[in-house]
């Protein structure tokens, strides 16, 4: 398999937002009636369901649909679930939502959280910020770094850096209860160069990352910061390294403080014609609560985009729910999206020249759209893709490039597990 190095790094011509000087206070979301959780499961109905339709559920319970099911979600609210059914997402994997109806009782589930990771693993893998306590968790990974990313991957977000401006004392307390739970012997932190936030962090060794795209991608910070060349194929778990956002780490906080689980989310909302708002939303609101708030009119042909511009992904519903990893929810007017097209690459090389890890993308793609999945990985390189995005932005042709790559590494995962279980079947 070639190992192309991240040495030869392009500089493309895409800075990072600087945070606004003057932050103004969030929105806040009056939590819904109706909140929609998303369990990363399916529904096995050959299996007895530990939950069902009319169950009633307390604020901060964990729902799990079996008794070895090792995904969870916490109910924000108390309530019970009215609905179930099967949710798909971009890729095709299938999990489950379950609909939470709201009811007037106010009691609160505390737990009895340990200063340990399994423990913290076992209750606030939910946490606004999506913190990866299921990778810190797990044996199979001997973690010795964590970076704490006060810093946008993507174009146009700012929630980390924002987050990490408000909350830098809690973020700073996080970070020790953090290392307590993990004993990493390392903990790092990402700021943007020449923010003022550093001053928050003098504590932990303090990685100030370029202003160019894609400088804040957790490969690109390996590379630049740690001298450590991501291999193609692997996590930056797989290297002994660990990426926690700021606002998983202040939320972390939170909840050692209180015995029970945050479900204040921050966000930044862009609308069409690229006002952003600063908001907070309980993890499970639909996105469309969000729009009406703002009097944002969502018409046919819009593209909603939960994510940033380089690498997020569309939804076709408003009634997506906010999630823990949702930083950024942006509205396209049809009228200026960029139309995709199926025409053959024309091999102007732009791609090619754009790419930080330096793939060949202009063949790569022809092997993808053929489906030939393990040689474009063995011959050219698509596992070391860091999915940027670069490469479908200056496509001349217009092919979705990005959206290639991102299926053919989940076509190849699929394909590779399948050979994995028929292996194991065999023997």
């Amino acid at each position: 398999m070639i190992k192309r190095s991240f040495f030869t790094l392009t500089k493309p011509g895409f800075s990072y937002d600087p945070l606004e000087p003057h932050l103004e206070k969030p929105e806040s979301i009056p939590v819904p009636d109706n909140l929609i959780l998303l369990l990363n499961e399916p529904v096995n109905h050959a299996k007895q369901s530990l939950i069902k339709k009319g169950d009633p559920v307390k604020k901060g319970e964990k729902l799990c649909l079996y008794s070895d099911s090792t995904e969870y979600v916490i109910s924000p609210v108390s309530g019970s679930i009215s609905d179930m059914d099967i949710f798909l997402d971009d890729l095709g994997n299938t999990s489950t939502y379950i609909v939470i109806k709201k009811d007037k009782n106010r009691d609160t589930i505390s737990y009895n959280i340990e200063h340990n990771i399994a423990s913290a693993d076992q209750y606030l893998r939910t946490l606004p910020g999506a913190p990866p306590f299921k990778s810190l968790a797990s044996k199979d990974n001997k973690i010795n770094t964590i970076v704490i990313t006060c810093t946008d991957t993507d174009l146009l977000e700012t929630t980390s850096q924002y987050v990490a401006s408000r909350f830098s004392t809690e973020i700073k307390q996080g970070a020790q209860i953090l290392k307590k739970l993990t004993r990493v012997s390392r903990m790092c932190v990402t700021i943007p160069k020449g923010s003022k936030i550093k001053a928050g962090f003098e504590t932990m060794q303090v990685f100030e990352t370029s202003l160019k795209y894609p400088s804040n991608l957790p490969a690109m910070v390996l590379k630049d910061h740690l001298n450590i060349i991501l291999p193609a194929g692997q996590t930056p778990e797989d290297v002994g390294v660990c990426f926690i956002s700021a606002e998983a780490v202040c939320s972390l906080c939170k909840a050692y403080e209180t015995k029970t689980a945050n479900f204040e989310k921050h966000l930044t909302i862009i609308g069409k014609q690229g006002k952003k708002h600063r908001v907070t939303a309980c993890i499970g609101t639909t996105i469309g609560k969000i729009f009406k708030t703002f009097n944002i009119q969502i018409n046919d042909g819009d593209r909603i985009i939960i994510g940033g511009p380089m690498h997020g992904f569309a939804t076709y519903t408003l009634n997506h729910p906010v999630q823990p990893d949702m930083n950024t929810i942006m509205i396209q007017d049809k009228a200026i999206i960029s139309q995709v097209s199926d025409s053959a690459c024309i091999n102007c090389g732009k791609c090619v020249q754009i790419c930080p890890a330096n793939i060949p993308v202009n063949i790569l793609v022809r092997y993808l759209e053929a489906d030939q999945y393990e040689d474009a990985a063995d011959k050219y390189d698509l596992e070391s893709c860091m999915e940027c995005g670069l490469c479908a932005y200056v496509c001349t042709a217009k092919i979705p490039l990005f959206q290639h790559i991102k299926l053919g590494k989940h076509e190849l995962s699929t394909l590779r597990a399948s050979s994995e279980e028929l292996e194991t079947a065999n023997e």
